[in-house]
């Protein structure tokens, strides 16, 4: 057992865990811009613990916005599935913590990311793999953000899981108005035109995005648009 998983962490402690990481290529407003949904996530709604990683029953997280990691490895150094004495070698040479995520050298990681747009289309592909498996109790979520929402492999994905169904796929879209094309009615007009299940939320409210991320929606997918700070604030 880790000493990471011998402490109780709390939300409180992450603003400490944080600033063990440094470097110039940290992308700190799009970690901390992360950090409440991905708090909500792991502590409160994911079926996942470091010693169920591998179960074919857990639930699944997929950060697509792994341009900026620094929340999601202290969130994950504060549940227990990394050590945190990993964090202040961040970012270098040999830290299995790049600045991108890399699955096979951070434990829980699902997939590995930071190219913009393959998050959600993966997570499609998971939804139908689990379904086609019988496994119908695992949840799929992933986190991305407004910008990724340009990419046209995430419209297909979009246009794709609605009317397939999915409703065991849930995403969290980190929306710091960093988008580059607007489109009419914003994010959730966009999910919502093509059959999701819809909420806006505030992205800092943990009550909201708790209430967000348990609501029922049956026979459809699940985006919540968790609305943050502009990043140029």
């Amino acid at each position: 057992m880790t000493k990471t998983a011998e402490r109780r962490y709390t939300y409180e402690d992450l603003s400490g865990l944080l600033s063990l990481m440094s470097g110039d290529e940290k992308h700190g407003p799009a970690a901390t811009s992360t950090l409440d949904a991905l708090w909500v996530l792991y502590d409160r709604v994911l079926r996942v613990t470091p010693g169920r990683v591998d179960d074919p029953e857990r639930d699944r997280f997929l950060l697509s916005k792994g341009h900026g990691p620094m929340a999601y490895y202290a969130v994950l150094a504060a549940k227990g599935f990394v050590p945190v004495e990993w964090l202040p070698a961040f970012g270098s040479y040999d830290s299995p913590l790049g600045h991108h995520p890399d699955r096979v050298l951070v434990p829980g990681a699902e997939i590995g990311s930071g190219s913009l747009g393959h998050g959600l289309p993966i997570a499609v592909g998971t939804a139908l793999g689990l379904r086609a498996q019988g496994l119908h109790e695992p949840a799929v979520w992933v986190l991305v953000g407004d910008a990724e929402l340009d990419e046209g492999s995430n419209h297909e994905a979009i246009a794709y899981a609605g009317p397939a169904g999915l409703d065991r796929l849930h995403t969290v879209v980190i929306d710091n108005s960093s988008a580059s094309y607007a489109r009419p009615g914003g994010i959730a007009a966009r999910f919502e035109a093509a059959g999701w299940s819809v909420e806006s939320v505030d992205g800092r409210d943990h009550e909201a995005l708790y209430a967000a991320f348990t609501a029922p929606h049956p026979g459809r997918p699940r985006v919540v648009v968790a609305q943050v700070e502009p990043k140029s604030a």
